[in-house]
């Protein structure tokens, strides 16, 4: 106690070399490292040299000189040292108005124990006002520094240990990719509930017919693709999409991980997204020989395709379109905007109001279109957001795609061996438990469905990556209002996808040939039509993606008998192709309606007007040790980059609760979290 008391010794990192304070002792409270930037948050790491002291001890930052506690610029914090449990670390929230070459001073009570060296003060480049430039105005951007300055107190002023417990619920992208997240800054006590006997959640590859990857006999009944890059035609530039480059960085870190092992390699390839002789819709026209025309037949020859049904008023539904692309900012410039930066694009989006209007809403309620012309323009059950068309069509103007060879079950094969030990499959976790004694939260699940009491399971942390179509069945904690809504009212879109395998390859050799690329039908219930991008022109028997319906109509098909949809799909191959693909298909086939999968109860979140702008924030707020990710609770929806993105930030939230600081920079500078100020 006495020698703590007299000086407070400290060592300050700068530039990478150690400069020692003058006061030497030998039970001196050591704190490193004391370069730091305004606006920003820092660890100060903390050795002791007297393990007798016990007391407060509150630590500010002022003048070096000064003798009292009330000279202070500003506390950093306060906290308890007992013997036996000392901080390692400290959070210091270092404002903007930080001075340069003050230094750091310990005070038990009124008495000074001890001063740093002046501590090293550099102004934050990335200025708030840059921050504020693709900051949504509402608030949701996930600022680590806000974060903490309005948490501030004791508790995560004393940054906590890695030993914590953390429970990681779901097994898809956003859980897996949390896992790896934690991993990398040394939290290993995390464990992975999934309700499936596997992982991967979403991504869903179906090798058919009893195949294995190595055959190619497989078709993606969930994500399929990733665009890479966008070409211009107005100024003939090829800009890279950012956000799913988090895809192709996953896929190298998992490699890496495996020791490049091709067993469970995750290598992409080119995918090809359009393709001249795919079918196309023709408004019920066919060729003589009974068969759908293609899209190079059309273009060639647009009589092929009868005419659609005219609107009332052609004029007004050309004032409409007009109306409804200029609000829209669909231009090659906001193109290009959204492709480099989409965050910056979601701000631009809420300050247009893209979030406040649907399509439908904004012709009939806004410029009083009639309800013709605006059914005729927007269709009449188009309740999305703006927003969602607008980065859609981004992605989908892309030029150049990739996908992952033998699958993107690649993906989760590629996780497995670095989650098996800390896996439990098969449990279905239908409730959180908060302890308001213990500040811990539990996962509950029953094993007998009849059972009136739960089996539980505590945790530090819970990071639920569940989709909301299923967490709002659960019994939950008291979570605020607008948490609450968001769980039980986020809207998601229904979809099916069929695949069905063939003997040969046949549409590669049909006049003309179909080489890759997804076309469209106008049979109901079909939508679009793939084909395989992977062993063009090889002898290997097939498999085409020969339905892929979202919206209203998937929810008809999920209602049919699985003997009935098979049928309607192949009658439609039929159709297609001909004869051949009666002759050559061989009855094995997969069906996927996503909103009557037991695990997902949907496809993906598609906001209803007003959700995404209103909810988001609620995601950014760690209530009940329960942090929620997954593609839901991202800026973008329905991509596995949603998903990652999300669990670089709830990771990056949790370790900031734990005052982990250092390791939540480390997330967000390996992991283009460069939206996430620290």
């Amino acid at each position: 106690m006495k020698g703590f008391a007299a000086a407070l010794a400290l060592l300050s990192f700068a530039n990478g070399a150690v400069a020692n304070a003058e006061l030497h002792c030998s039970d001196c409270i050591f704190f490193t490292p004391l370069t730091v930037t305004t606006d920003s948050v820092h660890n100060v790491h903390v050795s002791y040299g007297d393990d007798s002291f016990e007391g407060e001890v509150r630590l500010v930052y002022g003048s070096c000189e000064m003798g009292s506690i009330n000279e202070m610029q500003h506390e950093v914090g306060t906290t308890f040292l007992h013997r036996s449990i000392r901080p390692e670390r400290f959070v210091w929230v270092v404002p903007e108005d930080a001075v340069h070459g003050c230094c750091l001073h310990a005070f038990s009570g009124s008495s000074l124990i001890g001063r740093s060296a002046p501590v090293t003060v550099k102004q934050n480049l990335r200025k708030r006002e840059d921050i504020s430039a693709v900051a949504d105005v509402t608030g949701p951007w996930f600022d680590g520094v806000a974060y903490m300055r309005a948490k501030q107190n004791n508790a995560s002023f004393v940054a906590a240990s890695k030993t914590k417990k953390i429970a990681i619920v779901g097994g898809g992208p956003s859980g897996l990719m949390t896992s790896l997240l934690l991993d990398s800054v040394g939290i290993h006590d995390w464990h992975i509930t999934e309700s499936s006997q596997r992982i991967g959640g979403r991504i869903r590859t179906k090798y058919l017919a009893g195949t294995t990857p190595d055959e190619y006999q497989y078709q993606e009944m969930g994500p399929m693709r990733f665009p890479v890059s966008v070409k211009y035609a107005d100024t003939n530039e090829t800009l890279d999409i950012q956000d799913h480059k988090m895809v192709f960085q996953l896929g190298a870190t998992l490699n890496e991980m495996n020791g490049n092992d091709s067993e469970l390699a995750v290598n992409f390839i080119p995918w090809i997204q359009s393709s001249p002789n795919v079918p196309a819709n023709s408004n019920g026209y066919r060729l003589p020989n009974g068969r759908i025309p293609s899209a190079s037949q059309i273009k060639a020859n647009s009589s092929l395709r009868l005419p659609a049904a005219a609107p009332s008023d052609p004029d007004a539904a050309e004032q409409a379109e007009e109306a409804s692309n200029a609000f829209l900012g669909d231009t090659p410039e906001e193109m290009r905007n959204i492709s480099i930066n989409i965050y910056k694009a979601h701000k631009e989006a809420i300050e247009k109001g893209l979030f406040q209007w649907s399509e439908t809403a904004y012709l009939k309620y806004h410029l009083n279109m009639s309800a013709d012309t605006v059914d005729y323009v927007a269709g009449s059950g188009n309740n999305g957001e703006y927003w969602g068309d607008l980065y859609e069509d981004v992605y989908f103007a892309a030029t150049t795609w990739r996908t992952i060879d033998k699958g993107l079950e690649s993906i989760p094969r590629a996780f497995l061996p670095h989650v098996k030990d800390r896996l439990t499959l098969g449990r279905k976790v239908d409730g959180l438990k908060y302890d308001n004694i213990t500040g811990k939260i539990s996962l509950t699940w029953r094993s007998d469905a009849l059972a009136m009491e739960p089996e539980s399971e505590e945790y530090d942390y819970a990071v639920v990556a569940v989709p909301f179509s299923k967490v709002r069945l659960w019994e939950l904690p008291a979570f605020s209002s607008l948490l609450t809504r968001a769980i039980s009212s986020m809207n998601y879109q229904q979809s099916c996808k069929v695949a069905l395998h063939y003997k040969t390859r046949f549409w590669e050799h049909l006049d003309p040939p179909i080489i890759g690329g997804c076309g469209s039908t106008d049979i109901a219930g079909i939508g679009s039509v793939c084909y395989p991008s992977y062993k063009i022109n090889s002898s290997l028997p097939g498999v085409i993606l020969a339905s892929y319906s979202s919206g209203t109509p998937a929810r008809s098909l999920a209602a049919l008998s699985t003997a009935d949809h098979i049928g309607l799909v192949q009658r439609a191959m039929i159709e297609v192709h001909g004869e051949i693909a009666a002759e050559h298909f061989t009855g094995a086939f997969e069906r996927q309606c996503w909103e009557v999968d037991e695990h997902q109860a949907g496809a993906w979140a598609a906001p209803f007007v007003g959700q995404q702008e209103l909810y988001l924030p609620a995601y950014y707020k760690t209530e009940f040790n329960t942090i929620f990710v997954g593609e839901h609770t991202s800026y973008t929806h329905a991509w596995i980059f949603s998903a990652l993105d999300s669990a670089v930030r709830g990771t990056t939230q949790l370790l900031l609760d734990l005052g982990l600081v250092d390791e939540a920079k480390q997330i967000v500078n390996t992991w283009m979290g460069r939206w996430i100020h620290l």
